[in-house]
């Protein structure tokens, strides 16, 4: 009888194990980070090893500005926050700072599309027609301009 629990006991252990080291080994790359969205696109778009590589040396090469405006915006967005509260404790707003704020953000984030517009066609150059296709239509299903004030 101990020796069939034992049996049992171990064979449900190892099977857990595989299960779990199956499952890990074969999940899908996180898409927050750049490498996981370029082994995504790899796997969608089916590109090749030359296109995919020069694909990664373009998100990298553009990564630092990509970055730079990233951060522009979260400051631009701690300062609406600074706005609202001002706003809210004080019951006043100095329009002029205001002003000065939206055209701000309103620069930043046409700079951010610009940007982001020409590292979509630097990628599609090096595409095929179709692959070129299915990647306008993945980034115009995702695309959507920033809205210009955010809480």
């Amino acid at each position: 009888m101990k020796r069939t629990l034992l049996n049992l006991a171990l064979g449900l252990a190892v099977g857990f194990g595989v299960h779990f080291t199956y499952y890990r080994l074969h999940q899908p790359a996180p898409i927050d980070t750049l490498d996981g969205q370029l082994a995504w696109m790899r796997t969608e778009l089916q590109l090749n090893d030359a296109q995919f590589a020069r694909i990664k040396e373009i998100h990298q090469a553009s990564g630092p500005h990509l970055r730079a405006i990233a951060a522009q915006l979260a400051g631009l967005q701690a300062e609406f926050r600074a706005f609202e509260h001002s706003r809210r404790t004080t019951d006043q707003v100095d329009f002029l700072e205001f002003a000065r704020y939206v055209e701000l953000r309103r620069h930043v984030s046409n700079e951010s599309q610009d940007s982001t517009q020409r590292l979509v066609l630097a990628a599609t150059e090096v595409m095929t027609p179709e692959q070129r296709q299915r990647y306008i239509r993945l980034v115009a299903a995702v695309e959507a301009p920033a809205p210009l004030l955010v809480n």
